[in-house]
């Protein structure tokens, strides 16, 4: 069976194809290109600002914390749930240059047999610890409410989702229209450890989760029968050879808890880089959904050459020896080792990369962009040539 049959028969899509299907004739807002839609910003009136609103969650992340927290009884896992909700809005938001003033709401789906309200309270609390956190980091994050709903006839365990809404003016807005040949791209790393962290962090974000818990993990997992979907062939469901409590050689976690890594946000990087470069940055990518190949649904008539990746990080390694997924595959699915990149001019890119590293996240010229008839994307890497 394929990878991509995988895919299918696990009920996911890496590339969401029926869904950009679907919206592709929806209006695309103030700045077509921009990461995220920019609507005027009507509740004001104001012409020179826009508004921004985005809604993400943690996925099926959500049913790896479920087993974790079966087995082990620990509710810290909730925590990183969160996280990964609502990191996933706010750095995207980031993507179009906001950096200051987001409201939040959150969307909590459970299955009240199955997630008990210890659960739901530390998933509530966190999302007011985070704004803490935020703002300690200097981000308003500013929890407005949301919606907690027992609905087992159709949830298993429980789904976390997050809404985020925030006001820009419209000259601030990055807008990937600007990418143009002769740019290089700065990637900034998922993985390691930054200086806003108190533990490692593996990079897996909170993308290809439904791959990675299959693949990686036992078989015994397969008596969760309500952490799956149980009309997929029996074979597919966590055929790997892994526990989660088991080690990882080299590294101070075991293997459960590096798949769910609460997804990193690069606020402070780019923050400082916003501030002082801001008009020079002609785009920015949050590398989640569809990896490496993001970019193409922001660049026409260009072609975009990845040819100096990060090394690729342990997790990816661990996902790609489990599953057989092909290296092609594994660049469209997963960020493998970058989840930020941005889009400059060569001179200031010494600068953003002290800039990041002065956080203690890794950073450096991954690529550059180059003119073309037809728009395409190009890796090159320890594991060989891919076209996209």
């Amino acid at each position: 069976m394929t990878t991509q049959q995988r895919y299918q028969a696990r009920g996911v899509s890496a590339g969401k194809e029926d869904v950009h299907a679907a919206i592709r004739n929806n209006d695309k807002g103030l700045f077509p290109k921009a990461f995220c839609k920019i609507v005027p910003d009507s509740l004001s009136g104001d012409q020179d600002y826009a508004l921004v609103m985005h809604a993400d969650g943690a996925g099926t992340k959500s049913s790896l914390a479920y087993l974790y927290w079966k087995e082990t009884g620990d509710l810290s896992v909730w925590k990183g749930i969160a996280q990964d909700a609502l990191v996933m809005n706010t750095d995207d938001l980031l993507c179009v240059g906001v950096t200051d003033r987001m409201l939040l709401s959150s969307t909590i789906g459970r299955n009240r047999q199955q997630i008990p309200a210890e659960v739901i309270s530390t998933l509530i609390g966190a999302n007011q610890e985070l704004c803490d956190w935020f703002a300690g980091l200097g981000l308003d994050v500013i929890l407005t409410g949301g919606e907690t709903a027992d609905v087992g006839d159709i949830v298993r365990s429980v789904i976390v989702d997050s809404t985020v809404i925030a006001r820009i003016k419209r000259s601030d807005v990055i807008d990937n229209s600007r990418i143009k040949p002769g740019d290089v791209i700065v990637g900034l790393a998922s993985f390691g450890q930054s200086s806003y962290e108190t533990t490692y962090n593996s990079g897996m974000g909170s993308n290809g989760l439904t791959s990675a818990r299959h693949d990686v993990f036992h078989s015994q997992y397969r008596a969760f029968h309500e952490s799956y979907n149980p009309e997929m062939e029996m074979s597919l469901a966590y055929s790997g050879k892994y526990k989660l409590t088991e080690q990882v050689s080299g590294l101070a976690l075991d293997y459960g808890k590096l798949v769910l890594s609460p997804t990193r946000t690069y606020f402070p990087i780019i923050r400082d880089i916003l501030n002082q470069y801001r008009n020079q940055i002609h785009g920015m990518v949050h590398c989640s959904g569809g990896g490496q190949t993001k970019i193409l649904h922001f660049v026409e008539g260009l072609k975009v050459i990845k040819n100096n990746l990060f090394s690729t990080p342990p997790l990816f390694e661990i996902i790609q020896e489990a599953s057989g997924t092909s290296w092609h595959e594994m660049y469209r699915v997963f960020n493998m080792g970058h989840r930020m990149e941005l889009y400059v001019p060569e001179e200031i890119a010494a600068e953003l990369i002290r800039i990041s590293e002065s956080y203690k996240v890794d950073a450096k010229i991954i690529g550059h962009v180059e003119a073309a008839e037809n728009t395409s994307l190009h890796i090159t890497s320890a594991h060989g040539s891919f076209a996209y």
